[in-house]
């Protein structure tokens, strides 16, 4: 039996995939590098083109090419399409911008938080930053990708508050805050997955599809990614690692953030890790500072070696504030080789890699809303 052949309906709305996608990788194009570009012919192209000026979704931009031949017109997505709002919500405050499908910024707004900020504090930031970035977006925005320094429910993209949790904004609730500004879907989860996911596409580990992720900043968390997926679990807070049972100082089991109150590494007043006096710490090249290193290798090493055991990785990825620093990343290695299984483990390589994680999926979730308004009806 001979399979059915695609309608017409569906190679046209493959044409105009190709096209617009196209069209998000180049500020500018002909119709004949469109097809030079996707090997579809002229003809076809054309009439693709042509759709997509109807559906208001292409523009020729009044640019014409120069010198011998036939002179073509310069055609791109429509400026009316929107942005996706980007945001990333940490203990120091509210980083937001708004992106384009070709990945350009369109305004940035800082809002700082204090330490200790709460819930409503966090809400006011975010929903402000917002209203000011849809303010200047042409086409206002579309969808919203959230990056949250706390575990988020995947269920409803509320963030979780666990105990002893350093970052305390209660039960904030992006989607709610952001109802009135952003058109479309919210996404949110947790910074250690954004930063997993960018360290997968464009950092460390990349062709890597099964690695650990551990964030070692002023809060503990970790991220798994397996067969190229981020593993988020039925609530969403898989790799939630402070209250893991590793080894302490002393050599007793206890709770991974309990290792940090043990060796007088927390901030005053506060579940939070003293980054600052550990980073003093790592730099110091006396006998108490190498003491306190290998415990904290000794620690973080039954973290990873449980992480092992469960997933089978083909790498390590360490990073936050303090987790990248070169001596700690010496300590652990040195502490895997002694550990009956080990693997490679490496220092992140990206700055700020959960909004660049957020940035990407944005980018690539306002591309598909686009795509699906040139034909609403097909099947994709």
């Amino acid at each position: 039996m001979n399979a059915p052949k695609p309608s017409l309906e569906l190679l046209r709305g493959l044409t105009d995939e190709n096209v617009l996608r196209l069209l998000m990788a180049h500020d500018r194009l002909t119709r004949a590098e469109i097809a030079t570009r996707t090997g579809i012919s002229k003809p076809t192209i054309s009439e693709s083109v042509q759709r997509l000026e109807r559906a208001r979704l292409v523009v020729d931009t009044g640019e014409r090419t120069t010198g011998r031949g036939r002179v073509g017109s310069y055609y791109a997505l429509a400026p009316h399409l929107g942005t996706a709002l980007v945001a990333s919500i940490t203990p120091h405050g509210v980083v937001a911008e708004a992106v384009d499908a070709l990945g350009r910024t369109h305004g940035q707004v800082r809002i700082a938080l204090k330490a200790d900020a709460g819930q409503e504090a966090a809400a006011e930031a975010l929903g402000t930053a917002a209203v000011e970035l849809n303010g200047k977006a042409r086409g206002g925005l579309r969808l919203a990708v959230v990056s949250a320094a706390d575990p988020v429910d995947r269920a409803t993209g509320r963030l979780v508050h666990l105990p002893d949790a350093p970052f305390l904004v209660g039960a904030l609730d992006p989607p709610a805050v952001l109802a009135d500004t952003v058109t479309g879907p919210v996404l949110v989860d947790n910074d250690v997955n954004w930063a997993a996911r960018a360290e997968y596409e464009i950092g460390c580990a990349q062709d890597v599809d099964d690695f650990v992720y551990l964030h070692l900043g002023e809060g503990l968390g970790c991220a798994v990614v397996s067969d190229g997926v981020v593993r988020r679990g039925h609530r969403g807070l898989a790799g939630e690692i402070a209250h893991l049972y590793t080894a302490g100082p002393d050599g007793r089991a206890m709770a991974f953030t309990e290792v940090f109150a043990a060796l007088d590494l927390r901030r005053a007043s506060s579940t939070a890790v003293d980054v600052p006096k550990l980073l003093g710490v790592l730099e110091a090249a006396d006998a108490g500072a190498e003491r306190v290193r290998a415990a904290l290798a000794h620690a973080i090493g039954g973290v990873l070696f449980a992480a092992l055991s469960l997933t089978d990785p083909q790498t390590v990825v360490v990073g936050g504030s303090w987790g990248s620093h070169p001596r700690l990343i010496t300590a652990i290695e040195e502490h895997f080789t002694r550990s009956p299984r080990s693997v490679p483990v490496s220092a992140a390589a990206l700055p700020l890699p959960e909004l660049t994680g957020a940035r990407a999926r944005a980018v690539d979730e306002l591309g598909s809303l686009i795509v699906r308004a040139a034909h609403p009806t097909t099947q994709w």
